[in-house]
């Protein structure tokens, strides 16, 4: 192996029904790749068994770790997991919606291009909701903070440990991601955005509903004002 070691965060959260064959299918494809990675996981606010299936894994695989949180939120496991990262190259995306195949595509990316921030861009989804209401937020959040990405929530997101504001997000929430994109365009960190055409979904419950978008149409609004009064 050689190469930048590749540092994976994957935020748990009841996902017992699928974690393991997840894991499984990760690693098999990464160790096709010559780089070193490691693979992060960090349960939070888990109700099943994903804490003691996380733990069982890293018997198993010796490039997994695990980073437990007490309390849920997406944010909050992404930031504990980029935390205790080790790697020159890292990352953070959706276990239950990301395949093998579209993780390592994004990972490379990042290798190809160590200087640039590469995300995923999700190019169809599931319903019609759910078509509906990522375009109100990305239009939403285009008109608040200036910015010409799409796709503010698609993952995987991958960039270099030198873009350091990357590593101080505050954000515990679903607002995490839009923090992200908000960084990179302050910082002026070249973003590529990949297409991505899956809707693959590995398990578990989607946790977007009508009163989730809602917040999160309002949650990106107080971001905008927290930012201000920030520069301000």
């Amino acid at each position: 192996m050689s190469g930048p070691l590749l540092s994976i965060v994957l935020p748990i959260y009841n996902q017992a029904d699928h974690l393991e064959s997840v894991v499984r299918e990760y690693e098999d494809t990464l160790a096709k790749i010559p780089q070193p990675h490691e693979l992060i996981l960090v349960p939070n606010g888990c109700r099943d068994r994903s804490v003691e299936i996380c733990r069982g894994l890293t018997a198993t695989y010796p490039s997994l770790r695990v980073i437990e949180s007490d309390r849920h939120g997406w944010g909050r496991a992404v930031r504990l997991g980029l935390q205790s990262a080790k790697g020159e190259i890292l990352c953070y995306t959706n276990s239950a919606r990301t395949s093998p195949q579209n993780l390592t595509l994004l990972l490379l990316y990042g290798v190809v291009f160590p200087n640039v921030v590469a995300k995923a861009n999700r190019k169809i989804r599931e319903s019609w909701f759910r078509r509906l209401g990522s375009l109100i937020y990305n239009l939403e959040c285009r008109a608040l903070f200036d910015l010409s990405y799409w796709d503010i929530n698609g993952t995987p997101k991958v960039f270099p440990r030198v873009f350091v504001k990357l590593l101080e997000l505050t954000r515990d929430d679903d607002l995490i991601d839009a923090e992200f994109a908000v960084v990179c365009r302050r910082e002026d960190y070249p973003m590529v955005e990949v297409p991505i055409f899956s809707t693959l979904r590995r398990g578990g419950r989607s946790t977007t509903n009508l009163r989730s978008a809602l917040r999160l149409y309002w949650g990106a609004y107080r971001l905008r004002r927290a930012l201000s009064d920030t520069v301000a």
